[in-house]
């Protein structure tokens, strides 16, 4: 299937389940597109022979979208840069101890939480999955994806300081839970000689190299963005920023996401306040706040579809069912201790742990990184169980943390 017919197909459905959404359903957006997409599919499912050649051309459609490529080497790169681009860098830095512990520690802590009880839950059904794709699990279902959380915190009026920590936190910890992942992905394919200190080694290599070149191209499109006075050309530099520094952090081997992070910050704040005029700014944040609905829009009518490719083996089920709980309890456990920790230096939110492990959503990285996994029985079972708990996370923790919210606003 040509380019051009999927996306037409994508954008298509996307406005059709937006429109649906919007007149009949009135649910957040993204959690509305994705619900729509996976009871479309279901009903696909179900019909069988007698869904007209649909559930064919569907599954054609599937096969066609590549969505660990289109979503990690493609649709992520916007995404990031667009959601850092309107972080007020001084409230992500009053905040920079809480957001790095847990984008760091708390994602190591919970990928290996994660992994141990993977691999108890996996054994308790009778699946051959080894330790260190347990432990791959735990590092791909271990980033929190802020798409469909944002909106329903500003509506509930969550405090500043937690919206941030949860946004900052969501940025940052994709990049790292990445780098896991890759790290432990090379383990398990037994490439070169695997060491402590040459995982410490790549580890830092991503990070630390991740954020010097987020700094460098960051900088110069600010250097090229003071030069001009054209709002056509400074939003094409922000987009060839985006597209051409992920790039080529992929193929320099560094972090890209936590790469584009640090340049969206850097034009974000800097950028918009001394290389802007007020048109520019103007023009600059709609084109970005399309961007990132549209394409936001189609990941999650992606992610509703991709029912049509799981394994539906009953044992995958009820395994899936029995991750979520424990996944939660990882999420609790990764962030209380910190939490803990630092209040006996700083003011936290009412009910801030409860609130952040609830929030805490799982999105389309954690679908991608699993489907980016060599096909076989693992597979099979690592991606349906990702997708039971992204399922729940986005659908029912997303729709139950505005309460939440308003609930730990009235005891402040």
């Amino acid at each position: 299937m040509k380019l051009f017919h999927i996306l037409s197909i994508l954008i298509s459905l996307s406005a059709v389940f937006s429109f649906i959404n919007y007149r009949v359903l009135k649910l957040p957006t993204a959690i509305g597109l994705m619900l729509i997409a996976m009871l479309a599919s279901m009903a696909l499912l179900l019909l069988g022979p007698y869904s007209l050649g649909l559930k064919g051309e569907v599954a054609a459609l599937l096969a066609s979208v590549d969505f660990d490529e289109t979503l990690l080497h493609g649709m992520l790169s916007l995404l990031l840069f667009a959601g850092a681009l309107h972080v007020n860098l001084e409230d992500l830095a009053r905040q920079r101890w809480v957001i790095t512990i847990l984008a760091t520690a708390g994602v190591l802590s919970a990928t290996f939480m994660i992994g141990y009880m993977a691999y108890w839950v996996f054994a308790l059904f009778g699946f051959e999955v080894p330790l260190i794709y347990c432990l791959l699990f735990g590092a791909l279902i271990s980033p929190t994806d802020p798409v469909a959380v944002l909106g329903i915190l500003k509506q509930a009026g969550a405090a500043k300081t937690l919206e941030t920590k949860i946004t900052g936190e969501s940025l940052f910890n994709d990049g790292v839970a990445v780098v896991v992942f890759l790290v432990l992905l090379r383990v398990a394919a037994g490439e070169g000689d695997v060491t402590v200190l040459s995982i410490a080694g790549l580890f830092a290599r991503e990070v630390v190299g991740g954020v010097i070149f987020g700094l460098g191209i960051g900088g110069l499109a600010y250097w090229m963005l003071k030069q001009v006075e054209d709002y056509t050309v400074e939003v094409l530099i922000t987009l060839a920023l985006t597209m051409g520094g992920y790039a080529l952090a992929e193929w320099l081997h560094i972090s890209a996401p936590i790469a584009i992070v640090v340049a969206g910050l850097l034009i974000g704040n800097h950028g918009r306040s001394f290389a802007m005029s007020d048109k520019t700014r103007l023009h600059l944040d709609n084109f970005w706040l399309l961007v990132d609905e549209v394409l936001n829009a189609v990941l999650f009518v992606l992610i509703g579809m991709e029912v049509l490719v799981l394994s539906y083996l009953q044992a995958y089920l009820w395994a899936g069912l029995l991750m979520i709980p424990l996944i939660l309890l990882a999420r609790l456990v990764a962030v209380w201790v910190p939490v803990s920790i630092m209040r006996r230096y700083r003011e936290f939110s009412p009910l801030a742990v409860s609130i952040m492990t609830w929030g805490g959503l799982r999105g389309g990285i954690s679908v991608a990184l699993a489907l980016s996994l060599a096909p076989g029985e693992v597979r099979n079972v690592l991606l349906t169980v990702t997708y039971i708990v992204v399922a729940f996370s986005i659908i029912v923790q997303g729709l139950t943390i505005g309460p939440l919210v308003k609930f730990a606003s009235k005891k402040n």
